[in-house]
């Protein structure tokens, strides 16, 4: 999976970007909880197969969020978050919201066996996988998602399913899958294994440092 540092990497550019004039210290720390709180389900593992990337890694959970977040702000005659906290609670809550759908789910999604999308409803991992390209021979080409014979493989459309939580596991140093030379599990605590992800946390980390020595306009001060 991609590790934490690289997802609090491409976290801090989603923070910066909504963020805006409510970035400090205090809306970072809040993005970096909710952005790590999906990873509990790893130690759910040890007694519900499958768990890590499921149980806190859906999409329906997000969408269970943003319904609460968007009755809270838009419907009720007074909300609760504004109230307590002001603007800066309910700017701080998208950009968590954010943070965690694209700098971890989506990310997670791309990697991998990819995330169980929308369990418990639907048990099914879907992994992002393909490519996009123009050919001067074969035109659009397209194979993320995919139209196959249903009599050769038993599915019309092909959306990168790798398995359900019976029998896909997800490496991690919490549940190790691989062992090491003396038999035991091989427990590896990932940086960053590709170039990209090197880049992504370079990245981040010089967006946190411009943000924090970025002093007002002149006209402001």
């Amino acid at each position: 999976m991609p590790s934490p540092t690289v997802q609090l990497g491409f976290a801090v550019l989603v923070a910066a970007a909504v963020l805006g004039e409510y970035y400090d210290r205090r809306a970072l720390g809040v993005v970096v909880v909710v952005l790590l709180l999906p990873e509990l389900d790893t130690l759910t593992g040890w007694v519900l197969a499958g768990a890590h990337r499921a149980l806190l890694h859906n999409l329906l959970l997000v969408a269970a969020a943003s319904g609460l977040l968007y009755y809270d702000t838009r419907v009720r005659d007074q909300s609760w978050l504004r109230e307590r906290y002001g603007d800066w609670g309910v700017r701080v809550a998208v950009a968590a919201l954010f943070a965690h759908v694209f700098a971890h789910v989506l990310l997670d999604y791309a990697h991998l066996e990819g995330v169980n999308l929308f369990y418990p409803v639907v048990d099914a991992f879907y992994h992002l996988e393909g490519e996009l390209y123009l050919s001067t021979d074969e035109g659009l080409v397209q194979t993320f998602v995919e139209f196959v014979d249903p009599q050769a493989s038993g599915q019309v459309v092909d959306a990168g399913r790798t398995g359900t939580t019976e029998n896909v596991h997800v490496d991690s140093p919490v549940d190790p899958e691989n062992e090491g030379p003396d038999g035991r599990p091989e427990r590896r605590f990932p940086v960053a294994v590709y170039g990209w992800q090197l880049y992504l946390i370079a990245v981040g980390l010089f967006t946190a440092g411009a943000k924090r020595l970025q002093g007002d306009p002149p006209g402001d001060r």
